[in-house]
């Protein structure tokens, strides 16, 4: 049977191409490629010869038939995305899935990774880590991501725009508190590489001072252990204190609770129980 080679190329270091790469891409009959006009670039540098095929998220599963159509005839062909791994949060899965299935080899030839290259280098610990690809823009989805972040025992690794990379740091701030630590990876293996580890608060700070630019992938570490029962009741203390102040300061309660949980390292359900036994007290005066 043919064989689809999976085919990591570089995330930003064109030295970063392995040997093992350049051998098949220079070896097979056909390349199919997220973007054509960008993988030119590699195949060039490598002296690979077969054409280049569009395969895109918008054209894959019209793409599926002609490529086992490609395999069917013994042709041997390459996938590759933009950059890294295909099929990490780029196109391809549909396509893998139905070379599998019709019996043909689906070969990986390992290399560069944005996932592993953040993760390793920052700083969290990775024995046991999620990749959650890139958060929606808003909605239930995001919110369920959100939270799986707030309550995940592992290290997760998200991808983000640099323009929406603030207000993912932003609201992971709110959901798990400004101590939980984190890791902001910016262009990885280029030249203004870039890595902010700390606090999410830290983090967040220095990216609101410092627009990111370019790639940008982002570390959250696991769930800070809980706080021994002497803790908590000095956090509630300090958060009826720091309450009180807000609500005089005319701030709604709503507001007063998700101030009170990114400021204090408090859950969202313990920021919003001392904004209501605040206004009770209110109440009952």
């Amino acid at each position: 049977m043919s064989t689809l080679y999976l085919v990591s190329t570089p995330i930003g270091n064109l030295g970063d191409l392995s040997a093992r790469a350049q051998e098949t891409l220079c070896a097979v009959d056909r390349i199919l490629a997220e973007d054509t006009r960008h993988t030119r670039t590699i195949t060039e540098r490598v002296g690979a010869k077969a054409p280049l095929v569009s395969l895109h998220a918008h054209n894959e599963r019209q793409r599926v038939d002609r490529v086992l159509g490609w395999l069917a005839a013994g042709e041997n062909l390459a996938l590759v995305s933009d950059a890294g791994t295909p099929l990490v949060s780029d196109p391809g899965a549909a396509l893998v899935s139905a070379v599998a299935d019709a019996g043909h080899d689906v070969v990986p030839i390992p290399g560069p990774s944005a996932v592993m290259a953040a993760l390793v280098a920052s700083g969290l610990p990775t024995e046991r880590f999620s990749f959650l690809g890139f958060p929606e823009k808003k909605g239930r989805a995001r919110q369920e991501l959100i939270e799986r972040v707030r309550g995940s025992k592992e290290t997760l690794v998200l991808f983000e725009s640099p323009q929406r990379t603030v207000r993912l740091l932003e609201d992971l701030v709110v959901a798990c508190g400004e101590a939980r630590r984190a890791s902001v990876a910016r262009e990885l293996t280029k030249i203004h590489e870039e890595f902010r580890r700390g606090t999410l608060a830290e983090v967040l700070a220095y990216y609101r001072e410092h627009e990111p630019r370019g790639e940008v992938t982002v570390v959250v570490g696991p769930e800070l252990s809980e706080p021994t029962p002497e803790v908590r009741e000095a956090r509630r203390l300090e958060g009826l204190h720091l309450g009180q102040e807000l609500i005089d300061a005319g701030m709604k309660p709503s507001a007063a609770a998700k101030e009170l949980a990114g400021r204090l390292d408090l859950s969202r359900n313990d920021a919003y129980r001392i904004v209501q036994d605040l206004r009770e007290d209110t109440e009952d005066v």
